[in-house]
């Protein structure tokens, strides 16, 4: 199929799924630019579709996939029609979009980016603005009743930060992408406060005392109410064995005995954060009861964050125990900065100390390689190094050298990730864990191989 690009007569074809993922492919030669200028002036030429849309827009260093899939899940549970826009993706570019529990189907995605690129006409767009305006577009035309944005990187000048949404959500700040949010938490945080709107209310789980200040000095400035975790609600692990929480809102609404599905002891905050922010959705007409937000908890799954599961020999899939003889307990964790590593670290502390521990970790170069590695690598009986296909990923080599010296005699290099995987499953003995981690790209090389694709 040809079109006829209205402004210069010349004819274009119709791209096909492939065609538009080679084409959004490319433009990862463009170099990451933060600003709104070009993203606003961008999406007039789109039609703003921005505007069509009510949001939830969540920023924050750690949870923020976590806390987007949870209200996703709840609230679709409760009858509405809710978009989640996420990044990055494990294997798949369109993971990164979906409504309810359905991903963006490839007819979908390619018209979609096929309608991007007849208005760019040549003009240069980066990565995340194309795929950020290919979810605002998507959403807008499928008429969602709610549009979850996650933040791609910082917040003041992330080209998601062009929404005005009913509420903002801020999970945590710690230091990451320093080269360009800042190199001290103060910086940091001002990037992720930058998402904060006039008036609009935010819920926020930041606890560490300078980015805490950064956001109550930007909620006062621009008048909006914080409603802040460990002050205006609470969540309360009460039974670690069986998963149980509690629930304290801001209102004073109590629930009891909450399911949790995904695994971590900081998921019951993030849980939390996720249903103060539906209490405030309350007031702008979305009404959610508790066996919604009971099913949705015990539903929510977050693919490649603490995901368990067992892989016999012969391929069979097990998400629980008992599994038969002949079956590998692996856990995938996409942790790839110091705070997520440390989550991960206590994780395996509280809830994997009886498994021993095989380790498959990979890195990007430009990580702070030993802060992460010395809070991981003494859990390990072995350690194995490899590099997921990224020009960006450090070398086994690099990864051995940032180990203390004591350290190395327990590390193996695999060229593949498969050769990884392959020398994991032969090492680990009966009862031990492979735990892969330290890089998303590893974690979604490693999910593909042994489950296969997220989108069908």
């Amino acid at each position: 199929m040809l079109k006829i690009d209205g402004n210069h007569k010349t004819l274009k074809p119709t791209m096909n799924y492939n065609d538009a993922w080679t084409f959004l492919d490319q433009l990862q030669f463009f170099k990451i630019k933060l600003g709104l200028d070009a993203m606003h002036d961008f999406l007039d030429r789109l039609d703003n579709p921005q505007q069509e849309l009510a949001c939830i827009h969540i920023g924050g260093t750690n949870g923020k996939g976590s806390v987007g899939a949870t209200l996703t899940t709840i609230l679709t549970r409760a009858g509405y029609r809710v978009g989640f826009y996420t990044s990055p993706h494990l294997s798949c570019v369109r993971e990164r979009f979906r409504i309810g529990d359905r991903f963006i189907s490839e007819q979908e995605f390619a018209r979609q980016a096929t309608r991007i690129r007849d208005v760019l006409d040549g003009s240069q767009i980066t990565y995340f603005e194309f795929t950020t305006a290919l979810a605002l577009g998507w959403f807008a035309e499928q008429r969602v009743d709610l549009a979850i944005l996650e933040v791609g990187m910082g917040g003041r000048l992330d080209a998601t930060n062009v929404v005005t949404p009913l509420v903002s959500v801020i999970t945590n700040v710690s230091m990451d992408h320093e080269q360009y949010l800042g190199t001290t938490l103060t910086q940091v945080a001002r990037e992720k406060a930058g998402i904060i709107k006039q008036g609009i209310p935010v819920v926020c789980g930041v606890a560490d005392r300078e980015p805490l200040a950064v956001m109550e000095e930007t909620c006062n400035a621009r008048s909006a109410p914080l409603y802040l975790a460990g002050r205006d609600f609470h969540g309360r692990l009460t039974d670690r064995r069986s998963r149980r929480w509690q629930y304290l809102g801001p209102d004073g609404t109590q629930l009891d005995d909450l399911p949790l599905a995904m695994k971590g002891g900081y998921q019951v905050d993030n849980a939390a954060m996720a249903l103060a922010t539906i209490q405030l959705l309350g007031k702008n007409g979305f009404n959610v009861r508790d066996e919604h937000i009971r099913a949705g908890l015990a539903a929510t799954r977050w693919p490649g964050r603490l995901e368990e599961f067992w892989r016999h020999r012969d391929g069979r899939i097990f998400l629980s125990g008992p599994v038969p003889e002949g079956a590998h307990h692996f856990l995938l964790d996409g942790a790839h900065n110091p705070a997520g590593v440390e989550a991960l670290r206590q994780a395996l502390d509280e809830e994997f100390s009886h498994c021993g521990l095989i380790l498959v970790w990979g890195a990007m170069a430009d990580k702070d390689l030993g802060q992460t590695l010395e809070v991981i690598a003494p859990l390990a009986r072995t350690i194995i190094f490899t590099r997921p296909e990224s020009e960006r990923s450090a070398t086994s080599e690099q990864l051995a050298d940032a180990l203390p010296p004591e350290m190395r005699d327990k590390t193996r290099s695999a060229e593949s990730v498969a050769e990884a995987l392959d020398m994991a499953m032969e090492l680990a003995g009966p009862g031990e864990l492979i735990c892969i981690g330290g890089s998303l790209y590893l974690v979604g090389a490693a999910r593909r191989i042994l489950l296969g694709e997220l989108c069908p």
